[in-house]
């Protein structure tokens, strides 16, 4: 009964092999993978990537029993494979030990993250992104060994697989050194087969991870030809993107058009709606708006790298609603990673030169600006970080990258990342008898790679106080619509109603029902229409789609940007130096350059005109001097 079992399943096996040879010899049919055959062998690899999309329309079932039943399908792919292979080219077959099968195209819900991956998915072949944190290094793998015995002249062979081969029975992974008679072996190092293999961590990726929650990881096993690429066992590699691709529907886009034709200054709209439970501001939130739309990366013939991104600096005293503006970015930008001075040091931030507990040998793990690589990077209680912690990070807001020279590691790692950090004064509150430079007490070195300074005072006055009261307490009394006095979960202690996951879908599903501005705003403030503040989700698209935008500078901008400058610098009177926040040098004509480019962007213009260079001045005076009609009536003076 069991050799009729045996038989049985030998058949099945079989028919699965010829159905799937039927379906890469495709000669007869468009040629697809015939062709990609005789590129892999002209090309002398040993992967074939077969899209799981074809299969289904061809075979639905085998790609549902792909998708199920992984190890055993793969077996057959790969034996299917090779017999096809050897009609093409049987010589190039003989040479190799192993050709391999990869797999892409859609997975359905078998895509998932290293939060979502669990023990459902067991022997299943899923696709899982993220971000790589760790990477050791290739290293060979044996999976025969052969040995020589003197005293017998035998010779002993022996194979080794393990849980991630796809062999169905596992051997034992002692390495012999004697045979059954305790007589010493010797190995045949040249009669011995081994293959690349290399171990590396797969991080979820910042802008998927709940807010407040660590980010899950997974380790992901890679060998031969997968060794040392950018990809469970690793079944193949496909790199995601090189920067995130955002994808809209087109009522996103009729939405944002009908938001263009609205009235009222659109700037003035998305800055507002930038934190709007947080009183005034109003300078520091348009700042805020051009860092994330950002500026235009340049790369010169030679080599030479521009930056787009813009960096801010928050000080000043305590409950300015500082850190209240960083975590709105955080929820905000595309890709945002948060720390704390106190909490980070210098390679923290930028890489750090581990060694692994398991090998012994060194690896470089990313650091939150590498994280952060096309993203911004909060940092809370800049003041809080030494100096020498703060100087590691001079390269990455200059250069957009981070260079390692250590342990005999030579690396450069991007970390193209917009800066927005916040501190306290020198003396936990500002001192408006000192000048800013001493109350800030940070090097000139490094206030120079700021694009923008801004000092918040907490300022006193009976008309102001009341404003701000008024403003908190009216978004204390706020009520979401349908909500009772004393209302509660209505499932009681059900852990699921604070749960996060699925959150992205609920969020999606909303997504039909979406609409531009906040419809109930009885809680910000009493603007007339054309100024209402937009709705969250319209903000974050918004902006993915305006960071596309690649405006050119036009003659008379930029010959208005240049005269500024020079006035800039020419600008210096007895009390210039109380006045201003920061030095000013050459690397402030390039940030009125990206201010007036983000300004365009915000309007999704092509080109950048003077009107955008006149808002870019006049933020930068009131970013340097704390004031913008004074400075700009006194240069029309000196001019």
């Amino acid at each position: 009964m069991a050799r009729f079992i045996d038989v049985e399943r030998d058949e099945e096996l079989r028919e699965i092999q010829r159905q799937y040879s039927s379906f890469i010899d495709d000669r007869t049919g468009k040629g697809t993978y015939y062709r990609k055959i005789q590129d892999m062998i002209a090309d002398n690899r040993r992967r074939l990537l077969v899209n799981i999309n074809d299969l289904r329309l061809n075979f639905p079932e085998r790609a549902q029993r792909l998708l199920r039943n992984g190890f055993e399908e793969l077996i057959c792919l790969e034996n299917a494979f090779r017999d096809v292979a050897a009609s093409v080219d049987p010589e190039y077959v003989k040479e190799q030990d192993q050709l391999l099968v990869g797999i892409e195209g859609s997975f359905g819900v078998r895509h998932v993250n290293p939060r979502t991956l669990k023990s459902y998915y067991l022997g299943n072949l899923v696709c899982c992104e993220g971000i790589v944190t760790k990477c050791s290094l290739v290293r060979p793998k044996v999976i025969r060994s052969v040995h020589y015995c003197p005293q017998t002249a035998k010779i002993i062979e022996k194979k080794y697989s393990d849980f991630t081969s796809y062999d169905a029975y596992l051997t034992n992974a002692v390495y012999p050194t004697e045979d059954e008679n305790n007589n010493p072996l010797e190995t045949e190092y040249g009669l011995c087969r081994y293959k690349d293999h290399q171990v590396f961590t797969l991080q979820e990726l910042p802008e998927t991870a709940p807010a407040g929650q660590l980010p899950r990881f997974v380790d992901i096993i890679a060998d031969d030809d997968l060794a040392d690429w950018t990809i469970l066992i690793a079944n193949n590699v496909q790199l995601l993107a090189k920067e995130a691709i955002p994808v809209f529907r087109s009522t996103d886009i009729q939405r944002i058009r009908e938001f263009l034709h609205m009235k009222g200054h659109v700037i003035d709209i998305l800055a507002r709606s930038l934190a709007p439970s947080i009183y005034g501001h109003e300078e520091v939130k348009k700042a805020i708006l051009c860092m994330l739309l950002g500026g235009v990366e340049k790369v010169l013939p030679n080599g030479t790298r521009l930056r787009g991104d813009i960096n801010i600096l928050l000080i000043g005293d305590p409950s300015v609603a500082k850190s209240q503006l960083l975590r709105y970015v955080l929820n905000t930008a595309p890709r945002a990673v948060c720390t704390t001075g106190r909490g980070s040091s210098g390679v923290g931030l930028t890489a750090a030169v581990t060694t692994d507990s398991q090998t012994g040998e060194k690896r470089l793990e990313a650091g939150a600006m590498v994280l952060a690589d096309r993203g911004v990077v909060c940092i809370d209680e800049f003041d809080k970080m030494t100096d020498v912690d703060r100087t590691t990070i001079h390269e990455v807001m200059e250069q957009g990258r981070v260079t390692i020279s250590k342990a005999g590691i030579q690396a450069r790692l991007n970390a193209r990342c917009a800066v927005l950090a916040a501190a306290n004064p020198v003396y936990g509150r500002y001192d408006e008898a000192k000048s800013p430079m001493e109350n800030i007490g940070m090097q000139d070195s490094l206030l120079s790679r700021f694009d923008l300074l801004f000092v918040l005072l907490d300022e006193h006055g009976v008309q102001r106080d009341n404003a701000v009261a008024e403003y908190v307490v009216k978004i204390h009394r706020f009520r979401a619509i349908g909500e009772e006095d004393g209302a509660v979960f209505e499932s009681g202690n059900d852990i699921q109603s604070l749960t996060t996951l699925n959150i992205q879908q609920e969020e999606d599903d909303s997504d039909e029902d979406e609409e531009i501005f906040e419809r109930n705003a009885a809680w910000l403030p009493s603007v007339d229409d054309g100024m209402k503040c937009v709705t969250i989700s319209f903000m974050r698209k918004y902006i993915q789609i305006a960071r596309q935008v690649k405006p050119m500078f036009t003659d008379q901008a930029g010959a208005y940007v240049a005269q500024r400058y020079a006035e800039l610098r020419a600008f210096d009177d007895k009390q210039s130096d109380k006045e201003k926040t920061q030095p000013v040098t050459a690397r402030m004509l390039e940030t009125m350059i990206r201010l007036s480019t983000a300004f365009a962007k915000a309007r999704l213009g092509k080109t950048v005109t003077v009107k955008d260079a006149e808002q870019a001045f006049k933020l930068l005076s009131f970013a340097c001097y704390k004031k913008i009609f004074i400075l700009c009536t006194k240069l029309a003076v000196a001019g």
